[in-house]
């Protein structure tokens, strides 16, 4: 007789009602594939009175996340609750009475992954993430299994649909940032409050989860330089523009000599790399492997069905588990002492945006400062403000992360230059 596994899930927003149709629409072909019986017993809710329709027929709602952790017929519990706290307590007390867990939680698993990971391999159980990460892209999996043979060497990419949607809307429409942010949230792109998107701190905690995957390192969200987009100006994109260049918030992790360089932040990419032409709210991730070379996996980043299919996905992995005898492998077992590589040891190009008086001899005392730190100009352009002001801006060459923030700190303390922005260069052009 086939066997059957009992799932409750915790959360009946977007994601939890994508993995309930999913798992109600594809029950023939998933029973098929796991070789048991999926089904979903008991789904937490905030509202029981709302009206869900025929998706939730047959099962048990209830307004206490007790009621499934505790219910001894259930195997999986999937949380989709969004929270930090909650999410983390109750994920908690599921593993530690030998339930399963599958998790979307990207802030969880970038702040307690570790603990959690511990505690499921502690007590036996599974534990999987791959939704917490790029949506319905399946870029955790394939760090972990396809490219486990790889030594990967860099991992970067948009990892944050919002900030995209926005930059996207700001350079083919020419919008503000206030104009595209204001359509964002119109459209649910975006939050009330946006400050963990668009001040790169939602990007931030994905490479966290990233770097300990492809590197096997566990580093911080506080370790991680992170810069948003507040700053960004209408002038700098269709500059950028002009220079043969697209402006990206990019997360970016790259092994220097067995140590780890990772940062979040506004990047002019050149016009004809892949992630200049990404759109919108999709995601796209570059993993470079020293014997794959690079790879891209694109796609959409988050939404309904493509997030919960990343979720149903690790659900599969679970069953199969569960009826092979396999349960309690952590999703990866790959460890390397945590080295952070020095700003010395870190060279890009970057743009750079000042204000400064238009009047002779202001260029050369710019010159004469850069000529200081050793850096060298690539591109200059120069754009007069008013009668009596200009915006200078510069690519140099390539520099260490030690010069440009020496080079920046000295800009702020001139009286007559204004430092607006400061990017990464990619390279490629």
């Amino acid at each position: 007789m086939e066997k059957q596994l009992q799932i409750g899930i915790l959360g009946f927003g977007t994601v939890g009602s994508g993995v309930l149709r999913i798992l109600k629409h594809h029950e023939p072909k998933l029973n098929q594939m796991t070789g048991v019986s999926l089904k979903v017993k008991k789904v937490l809710v905030r509202d029981i009175l709302k009206n869900r329709g025929t998706i939730a027929d047959g099962i048990e709602l209830t307004l206490d996340a007790d009621e499934i952790v505790n219910d001894p017929e259930i195997d999986i519990i999937v949380e989709v609750m969004g929270s930090i706290d909650h999410a983390k307590k109750y994920i908690e007390k599921a593993l530690i009475a030998g339930k399963h867990v599958v998790t979307a939680n990207k802030d969880l698993m970038a702040l307690h992954g570790n603990e959690l990971v511990a505690l499921a391999k502690e007590n036996r159980c599974d534990l999987y993430y791959e939704a917490s990460v790029a949506g319905g892209i399946p870029i955790l999996r394939t760090i972990v299994d396809s490219l486990a043979s790889d030594e990967i060497q860099k991992v970067f990419g948009i990892v944050n649909g919002t900030t995209n949607f926005i930059l996207s809307k700001m350079t083919n429409e020419r919008k503000s940032y206030d104009q595209a942010l204001k359509e964002a949230q119109e459209l649910g792109f975006a939050e009330s409050d946006p400050t963990n998107d668009v001040d790169g701190i939602d990007a931030a905690r994905k490479m966290v989860i990233l770097t300990r995957l492809a590197f096997g390192m566990n580093v911080e969200v506080d370790q991680i330089e992170t810069n948003g987009i507040r700053d960004l100006q209408q002038e700098d994109i269709e500059i950028a523009d002009k220079l043969g260049y697209k402006i990206k918030l990019i997360g970016s992790a790259i092994q220097i000599k067995n140590k780890v360089s990772v940062d979040v932040g506004p990047i002019l990419v050149p016009i004809n790399h892949p992630l200049a032409s990404v759109q919108n709210e999709n995601n796209a991730i570059f993993v470079v492997g020293a014997a794959v070379g690079e790879t891209m996996y694109y796609g959409p980043g988050a939404g309904e069905l493509p997030t919960a299919n990343s979720v149903v996905s690790d659900v599969i992995t679970v069953a199969k588990n569960i009826r092979l005898g396999t349960s309690g492998n952590v999703f990866s077992s790959y460890q390397h002492e945590t080295k952070l590589a020095k700003d010395t040891e870190v060279n890009n190009k970057y743009y750079i945006a000042i204000e400064m008086q238009d009047k002779t001899g202001q260029f050369l005392a710019l010159t004469k400062l850069f000529s200081q730190f050793d850096i060298g100009f690539d591109q200059i352009i120069q754009q007069p403000l008013s009668s009596d002001m200009a915006k200078v801006v510069i690519v140099t060459h390539k520099i260490n992360k030690a010069q440009q923030k020496e080079m920046v700190s000295a800009l702020k303390e001139v009286n007559e230059m204004n430092l607006l922005v400061c990017f990464k260069v990619m390279e490629g052009k």
